[in-house]
């Protein structure tokens, strides 16, 4: 029988075709060189994205609170419908004090109140433009500028700590109508005046503060002298070396609350402010 192979004689060896298939194969999966490359991971994409994310969050941290303190702040503006918020104030304490009675630097007043917050006054203000004083100033210089439209700020230098003194400090300094001074032997830590209205607190975080400011700082319907300005009137008053606190009795001769030992020519207009002073 002749011999050959079993195929048909076509002298190709078994399985040649299927190496050749299994060649092809390994040349489409890359030629045999393993697995297929991994994706690389795009750390610097997430390292922004990361930053971004953080600085949209300390930037809500920082805007969202102040803007819910503003809404809330918004209730205590004083309108037309509304013209005193300050009366729902817990601890609020109103007198109607006659205005334009006026004293010079020589005398003292018999004030009814301490600190004071409405009553005869010197006719020279105190200025009142953001202004804290480190020492305590002459009380009837500070009246004057409550007439204006300012609130003031004191504080019993005994009864409240540098924290809290800074914290005050941030809600006067620069801000027009506002002033701030220590007040020796006041019962409460913190007091705070406008024309006819007087709020004492404990701590200087107390929300009652801000309510205080945002409702009778140059609130137009409750203080007597509307427009009038809180600058300095060159010469006559040195917020740098202002006329000192004076925490003797004023004497048998201080000017009473009721202006009774006033003559008319006492009770009088402001002295001119400076042109372009806001009065």
């Amino acid at each position: 029988m002749p011999s050959g192979s079993v195929n048909g004689g076509s002298g190709k060896k078994p399985g040649a075709k299927s190496a050749k298939a299994i060649s092809a194969a390994a040349k489409k999966s890359g030629g045999g060189r393993g697995l297929p490359k991994q994706r690389q991971i795009p750390w610097m994409v997430i390292g922004g994205v990361a930053v971004v994310a953080v600085l949209i969050a300390v930037i809500a941290v920082s805007i969202v609170p102040k803007y819910q303190d503003q809404q809330q702040l918004a209730s205590w503006t004083p309108s037309e419908s509304n013209q005193d918020p300050s009366t729902a104030l817990e601890g609020i304490v109103t007198v109607d004090y006659p205005a334009g009675q006026h004293i010079d630097s020589t005398q003292r007043v018999a004030y009814d109140r301490t600190p004071p917050f409405g009553g005869p006054h010197d006719a020279i203000w105190a200025t009142c433009t953001g202004t804290v004083y480190p020492e305590a100033i002459r009380t009837e210089n500070a009246v004057h500028s409550l007439e204006h439209g300012a609130v003031w700020i004191t504080y019993n230098p005994d009864l409240v700590d540098a924290a809290g003194i800074d914290t005050l400090t941030a809600k006067v300094d620069g801000k027009s109508y506002t002033m701030m001074s220590p007040y020796p032997g006041q019962t409460s830590p913190i007091s705070l005046q406008s024309w006819g209205h007087q709020l004492a607190v404990d701590s200087a975080g107390d929300e009652r503060i801000d309510q205080f400011i945002a409702s009778l700082r140059q609130n137009r319907y409750v203080y007597p002298e509307v427009g009038a300005s809180c600058a300095t009137i060159p010469g006559s008053y040195d917020p740098a070396n202002p006329p000192p606190f004076d925490p003797s009795d004023p004497g048998a001769n201080a000017v009473a609350m009721d202006g009774g030992t006033l003559d008319a020519s006492e009770v009088q207009t402001d002295m001119q402010a400076p042109a372009g002073s806001g009065r």
